[in-house]
């Protein structure tokens, strides 16, 4: 039987309450069968910038944000806004507005020592994928929220939170068999108004989600092994 639903309201100055948690133990073989599976799988996940113009079914999409929002956040506070545009109007004053940016940021705002970095990656002004990809999801963060009488709270480890939660989005999407990219033009703080997002939100990242397109290319990179990224102690 299905747990009910129960919508979320700010839980600020509660007490502490708990409920049993008992999920069942998966056997040691087919926990090591599936993160062998998993390990392999996420290894083939890549940065898409050439994505098909197949739709998409948007339930895919929105069942990978579901899966993002579960993501654990200082507090449990959730500072995350996941907004999907659909509008193409909208979507194309994102791109332009970003790649007026971009411009400036690749002519020399960036500085030599990151353009440098960025140079393998193949990457530039013009960001297509911004208009072509089917769907685009924006992140904001929630710097603070306001209570019913108007007043603000802190929101605590809001930029963790957000990145955990965007690494769980580009997990669930991968898993999806979608491409995505994480696009963080900067400044970003024309999507704020573009989007009509409120004062308390700040934009985190624009992802564009699609299938790769049949000719897509990806830079020939190369990952560190887990001897490299893993201390035993």
């Amino acid at each position: 039987m299905s747990t009910p639903t129960r919508n979320w309201a700010p839980t600020h100055g509660d007490p502490y309450r708990s409920v049993p948690y008992h999920p069942e133990r998966m056997p040691a073989g087919e926990s090591l069968a599936r993160a062998a599976e998993l390990r392999e799988r996420m290894d083939r996940r890549r940065t898409v910038r050439q994505f098909s113009p197949d739709p998409v079914p948007e339930q895919v999409v929105k069942d990978a944000i579901a899966c993002a929002a579960t993501a654990p956040s200082g507090a449990h506070q959730q500072p995350w806004t996941f907004v999907l545009v659909k509008d193409p109007e909208v979507r194309r004053r994102i791109r332009e507005a970003a790649e007026a940016e971009e411009r400036l940021s690749y002519a020399g705002r960036l500085g030599e020592e990151w353009l440098a970095a960025l140079r393998p990656l193949g990457t530039d002004e013009i960001k297509p994928h911004l208009t072509e990809a089917p769907h685009l999801i924006v992140v904001f963060q929630q710097r603070y929220w306001l209570g019913a009488d108007g007043t603000k709270h802190k929101h605590y480890y809001v930029d963790e939170s957000v990145g955990i939660a965007v690494g769980m989005l580009l997990s669930a999407l991968h898993l999806s068999g979608l491409g995505a990219l994480v696009h963080t033009p900067s400044p970003m703080r024309f999507l704020q108004e573009v989007l009509g997002r409120p004062a308390n939100e700040k934009a985190f990242a624009v992802i564009p989600v699609g299938y790769p397109a049949k000719d897509c290319r990806v830079p020939d990179l190369v990952r560190k092994t887990l001897d490299q990224v893993l201390v035993e102690i």
